[in-house]
């Protein structure tokens, strides 16, 4: 470490993560390809990627042995100009999309990041819940760690043996064991992209084709968008290479795959591939299963938008109850550098929602959405729908109810804001001020993805994490699991329907 700089980086804030929606951390986007357009295809491909993350945008890229960055707070279109893109020359780019869950959301932890020396860049979705190792090795190099994130850390460690003269691909597998958490990463030097993975391949990462480029990217929905093929997963625990060559495998440690089953129910984009599965069609399938184990008799079905969409669809299809958009998602009021006054605070679900009086009014309402966190929100739209005159309100959860909080790369709140962790179905019920409430039961969830329960990480549902969370395990709480917890006496109103009965 000798003669390096010091990069010491202010505090950051504490935040309480149960002041925020629920979120996933971060989107990551490479491109090695023959022509010096890197940046743009970036750029679209970021766009694609902007529900993972929306604090913050970066792209660097290479060209002629420099490297270029450009990040700032912000969504993908306020971040970037065609000024900004023409000074990204270079055939080799990463992007970021950022959501803060490590560290604040001042501009100087956007990413990608880049080392001292500007030889290398790299980007991170997940988060290491257990640092201990790696920050201990970077004290013991004169690396002060007090004022760093996780992913400036890893960047570090991985900065600490190219100093030491090796290259980015060998210093990734040096810096690798250090890594004790969850990760799906990109890097680049002057010459090379690189794609690296946890041992459990927790959250996704995909290669894609584009012409003779080679793109990779959190989710496969960005390749739809900028026209390239998708080739397959990086392997749980694999480091792929692509340089001029062409693309090269390596697989660093053992991998188990144990996708976050989350990214089915909430946070990939529908028209996402996972495992080989799309996405909007599992959570079609999870209406069904819902139908299958709570047939109510109503007269309309009402998703929650937008996620909750598809398992309404599939819920509609199989019990014959006719669906309908009776809440409107307002989409352009999720940014604003305006602050809403503290009586606009507290509608802040209106400003989000607006019912259609004509689709609720008089009707008895199943309302479905895709996961109950605190409760809080689900409460206020039930209100907003009674006040527009629903005679009954049933709520169809398309996931079993959240006891633990995710510690690798969702910020969900502490263990004890989370509704399902205090109280029952039935209590959460009257919280909510709901007539029923029937969550999707565990096997029912993972039956409708069709794939093993083996191949998922399902931590938030059961408390099983498996990758070590260090010293976060002295703060969970363990549930006894309630063979009836999911279930409730249907109310008389409620009645079977005969073609589900």
């Amino acid at each position: 470490m000798a003669g390096r700089k010091k990069v010491l980086l202010p505090i950051p804030k504490n935040y309480s993560a149960s002041e925020r929606e629920l979120n996933e951390k971060c989107a990551v986007f490479g491109v090695y390809g023959p022509n010096d357009d890197a940046a743009r295809v970036t750029y679209y491909g970021l766009w694609a990627l902007q529900h993972r993350g929306q604090e913050s945008s970066g792209i660097a890229t290479a060209e002629k042995g420099r490297l270029h960055r450009h990040a700032a707070n912000g969504l993908v279109a306020h971040v970037y100009s065609t000024e900004d893109l023409v000074k990204l020359p270079g055939r080799i780019s990463i992007g970021h999309n950022r959501y803060a869950t490590s560290g604040d959301a001042r501009e100087l932890y956007n990413q990608p990041i880049m080392n001292t020396a500007k030889s290398f860049a790299f980007a991170h979705n997940g988060n290491l819940p257990d640092y201990g190792k790696l920050a201990a090795f970077l004290q013991k190099n004169d690396v002060d760690t007090a004022h760093l994130n996780d992913s400036h850390m890893m960047s570090e460690a991985i900065d600490y043996y190219v100093g030491k003269g090796q290259g980015l691909e060998e210093a990734i597998v040096s810096a690798y064991p250090l890594f004790e958490g969850v990760f799906s990463a990109v890097a680049m030097d002057d010459s090379k992209l690189i794609a690296f993975r946890d041992r459990c391949g927790i959250r996704p990462l995909s290669i894609g084709k584009l012409g003779d480029s080679y793109v990779i990217a959190s989710e496969t929905c960005a390749f739809y968008t900028i026209g390239a093929k998708f080739v397959r997963d990086v392997k749980p625990g694999e480091m792929v290479i692509i340089d001029e060559r062409g693309i090269t495998s390596r697989q660093i440690v053992k991998g188990t795959q144990k996708l976050d089953i989350f990214e089915f129910v909430y946070f990939a984009r529908p028209d996402s591939v996972l495992m080989g599965e799309r996405v909007n069609s599992v959570r079609e399938r999870f209406g069904v299963e819902m139908a299958k184990e709570f047939p109510v008799e109503a007269d309309v079905i009402i998703p929650v938008p937008d996620s909750a969409i598809p398992a309404a669809v599939g819920y509609a299809k199989a019990s014959g109850i006719p669906f309908d958009m009776g809440l409107i998602k307002n989409r352009y009021i999720h940014r604003t550098f305006i602050q809403p006054t503290a009586e606009m605070r507290r509608r802040d679900v209106r400003m989000k929602l607006n019912p259609v009086t004509e689709s609720i009014a008089g009707k008895r309402v199943v309302l479905v959405d895709d996961s109950i966190v605190r409760g809080t929100t689900m409460r206020q739209v039930i209100q907003m729908i009674r006040d527009v005159g629903a005679k009954e309100i049933h709520v169809l959860i398309s996931c079993p109810p959240v006891k633990y909080p995710d510690f690798y790369g969702i910020n969900t709140p502490d263990q004890a804001d989370l509704i399902a962790s205090r109280l029952g179905v039935n209590e959460i019920r009257d919280y909510l001020g709901a007539d029923s409430l029937y969550f999707l039961s565990h096997d029912g969830m993972v039956r409708a993805t069709n794939l093993p329960e083996s191949v998922f990480s399902l931590s938030c549902f059961d408390g099983v994490y498996p990758i070590p969370i260090g010293r976060q395990a002295k703060t969970i709480k363990r549930i006894p699991a309630n063979p009836h917890s999911t279930k409730q006496k249907r109310p008389a109103s409620a009645k079977p329907i005969k073609a589900l009965a």
